[in-house]
């Protein structure tokens, strides 16, 4: 009877665990974690780049650097905020580009309040940097206003827990659209 006990309480404790049906990540800051759940049946391109930059290390030591808000907008641009990252500001020589452009008219995933997407310049050209989405983004969406090629960027994630420190950082004061202080990103793993 006692080992029946045992095996109970071993089974109730392995079913605690946190598990998933997508896969989650933390960004982790000195200020605490930001945990962004994945959706690789809709992006499938893009969370696969991400996760095998996560799984690479190449998060370890990047940051926050860009704030793009009502004060600082790109001429031309319609308004829009949110906080971008990656390793362009701590790791300028790891040019990582190329994943292939997946819109948001294919994966179904539009640019909401958290929604976490990829930086690019010309479809096809995203790589490490990413940026997270304060309030709805519409104009990031496929034949949205925030790109000349109507082409959108690459929706691939959601913030499920931390969304309060991405504000905290997003508030930070710019000189034009960059951070005066980055905020150091500490890694970003798997959870």
């Amino acid at each position: 009877m006692r080992y029946f006990y045992l095996a109970a309480v071993v089974l109730l404790l392995s079913c605690t665990g946190k598990k998933y049906k997508n896969p989650h990540v933390a960004i982790q800051t000195k200020f605490g974690d930001i945990e962004v759940e994945l959706f690789p049946e809709n992006a499938p391109k893009s969370v696969a780049a991400f996760l095998s930059y996560v799984d690479s290390g190449y998060y370890k030591d990047a940051s926050f650097y860009r704030a793009l808000n009502d004060d600082n907008q790109p001429t031309g641009n319609a308004s829009t905020a949110l906080l971008q990252g990656g390793i362009w500001k701590t790791k300028p020589t790891m040019n990582i580009s190329g994943i292939p452009h997946e819109t948001t008219l294919q994966t179904k995933l539009t640019h909401k309040n958290g929604t976490i997407s990829l930086a690019r310049q010309a479809p096809g050209t995203a790589g490490s940097e990413f940026f997270i989405c304060i309030g709805d983004q519409k104009g990031f969406d496929y034949g949205g206003s925030n790109n000349p090629d109507g082409q959108g960027y690459a929706a691939f994630g959601q913030v499920v827990k931390g969304m309060s420190l991405v504000q905290k950082f997003y508030a930070q004061p710019t000189n034009d659209d960059m951070l005066q202080q980055p905020v150091a990103i500490l890694n970003i793993v798997r959870l």
